[in-house]
């Protein structure tokens, strides 16, 4: 939406006006408009002169419409049914019903009317509905409580097969941050967050940019200080399976829905490393090492650009699908 001014009023921008008018607006940007001319005049004039613009059929209806209520509100005027609103400049409204705030009544980031509220606090509010389940308190606090144990755990017994580990679990943290980001599964607010201008794709791909933002940094921190091996992969190997895992996630979600992406992607990743572990060379025989020895195979270098090019696939894949997210989730 449009901010102007030193206030958090807004309207509409013409772009979302005209194509609602021609009927090209996405379903979510649709609720959103719908909601805002209920309470903005001027937008709600901008949208009529549109669809009026667009469809001659749309206005004649509209103006029909239009004289049955005028000359509907003129009778009740008339029987002494209504109360005229003290302080609305001679329009009527109906005894009982809530007052309407003009279109430019300041509101606040909650929308109540009223001062503005504190810049630091309206952010914050701003931020941590854009992130959403995904970077919940409980969820934050366990994975940093594990990776801190592992950590620990790993350089008071020096078990330096305990990165690898570390490494083959690491890709898998993203899918599951994004399964928890987006859908009626996981937001109790879902079907309100649907209906902003936000919504959708960009809204999913803002959390799972603060879900990457959280696990990149503190499991490749963690991937350092833990003691290695001897030609085991580097602490940042799992940096590009994590990325392409994560948009494929993200593509797959645009046909089943984030949290049965979630479950196919998760399924994927230990059958792969399955498959490089049994397919190479033996290896160790232990499950620990034939586990680090299949990791290691696939976050091999020449690995490494089949991650690169798959990444780039899910990428292309995922904008073409990007409209998908834009209607309501009915998984």
């Amino acid at each position: 939406m449009n901010h102007r001014g030193p206030t958090t009023e807004w309207h509409l921008p013409d772009a979302d006006v005209q194509a609602y008018a021609a009927g090209g607006l996405p379903e979510p940007g649709c609720w959103s408009l719908e909601k805002h001319v209920e309470a903005c005049a001027r937008c709600a004039q901008r949208v009529s002169d549109a669809v009026r613009t667009h469809s001659p059929v749309v206005a004649r209806s509209l103006d029909a419409t239009r004289s049955a209520l005028l000359a509907r509100i003129g009778a009740e005027d008339r029987a002494g049914s209504p109360a005229r609103a003290g302080g609305t400049g001679g329009r009527l409204r109906p005894v009982g019903s809530p007052r309407i705030p003009a279109a430019d009544t300041p509101r606040s980031a909650h929308g109540r009317t009223g001062g503005r509220q504190h810049p630091v606090r309206a952010w914050g509010a701003r931020l941590t509905w854009a992130a959403g389940p995904a970077l919940g308190r409980s969820w934050l606090f366990s994975l940093t409580l594990v990776t801190v144990a592992a950590v620990v755990l790993a350089r008071l017994a020096d078990a330096a097969e305990l990165r690898p580990l570390l490494l083959v679990a690491a890709p898998l943290l993203p899918v599951a941050g994004v399964a928890v980001s987006y859908g009626r599964h996981a937001d109790p607010l879902y079907e309100t967050v649907a209906a902003t201008p936000s919504a959708g794709l960009r809204l999913l791909l803002v959390r799972t940019a603060m879900v990457l933002a959280v696990c990149v940094p503190l499991l490749t921190a963690a991937g350092l200080l833990m003691p290695a091996q001897g030609g085991s992969p580097g602490a940042a190997a799992w940096l590009l399976p994590g990325l392409a895992l994560t948009l494929l996630t993200l593509v797959t979600g645009s046909y089943l829905g984030c949290l049965r992406a979630s479950a196919v992607t998760g399924t994927t990743w230990p059958l792969l490393l399955l498959t490089a572990g049994t397919t190479a060379d033996p290896g160790p025989a232990d499950l620990i090492g034939r586990v680090n020895h299949a990791f290691a195979n696939v976050a091999s270098g020449p690995a490494q650009g089949f991650w690169a090019s798959a990444a780039l696939l899910c990428g292309g894949l995922l904008v073409l699908r990007r409209t998908s997210f834009d209607q309501l989730e009915r998984l």
